[in-house]
């Protein structure tokens, strides 16, 4: 029988240039263990490479890490990307490398992207342009998800900038979006009245951290059998009494 997890599905790590240095794996599970957050999601900018030694934190603190990625489209619009196990977002990642723009990350400009291991230990710092955009549209970075088995959800439409709304204007019908994500500034109702006719679509809300303070500032509540990608795609479809609770 299904029972409620809180999740947030929405985490950036130091990887992500515009994240602060404090945004550790090690710390931010401690941060999701003391809040008595369930399953969280790591999704960096374009890129996973954070997420092995969270994920293997998570394990230790009995909190489920979902490996994800927050992705950029040709449009500037963010869509998270949620996959069930390591090795599928590894190859989504190498699919979204090939695509990102060329050239260097300006670390003066956007931040370094620091790889840690699950003592905080530096391993590198990745040098490509992740704050950037891919040259991929918002369709094929959904197919691809998809095609890799992940759940694809159009980050934060609440949000002018990098929003598929503020960007595009409307969410494009037959997109194949599995969830929407309103932001953490938007109240409930505010959502409801604003983003109402596409409601038929599942909403999610997450906190988009890049500060250890921000991580649980907005969760979603979930009806699962088990906190589990598997359990959290049948949540989305509401399949025998999972639900999620927005």
């Amino acid at each position: 029988m299904p029972v409620e997890f809180r999740a947030d599905l929405h985490i950036h790590s130091c990887l992500s240039p515009c994240a602060d240095l404090f945004m550790t794996p090690r710390n931010i599970i401690e941060k999701a263990a003391s809040l008595g957050i369930n399953l969280i999601a790591v999704c960096d900018h374009n890129s996973a490479e954070n997420i092995a030694a969270t994920l293997e934190l998570g394990r230790k603190h009995g909190i489920t890490v979902i490996p994800g990625m927050e992705i950029t489209s040709t449009e500037e619009t963010h869509i998270l990307g949620l996959f069930g196990s390591l090795e599928k977002s590894y190859e989504m990642q190498a699919v979204i490398y090939e695509h990102l723009q060329p050239g260097d990350n300006d670390e003066d400009v956007f931040g370094i992207q620091v790889v840690v291991n699950e003592e905080d230990e530096v391993l590198g710092f990745n040098k490509r342009l992740l704050i950037g955009s891919t040259d991929l549209p918002v369709n094929r970075i959904v197919d691809l998800i998809h095609g890799f088995g992940g759940l694809a959800i159009a980050g934060h439409i609440d949000r002018e900038a990098f929003g598929i709304i503020g960007q595009l204007g409307f969410i494009p019908a037959g997109i194949g979006f599995d969830a929407l994500e309103i932001s953490s500034r938007t109240p409930v109702d505010k959502a409801m009245e604003t983003f109402g006719m596409y409601r038929s679509i599942p909403w999610i809300t997450s906190s988009d951290a890049h500060e250890l303070e921000d991580i649980g500032r907005r969760t979603v509540g979930l009806h699962l059998n088990h906190a589990t990608f598997e359990e959290l795609c049948l949540a989305l479809r509401g399949v025998e009494g999972r639900e999620v609770i927005f």
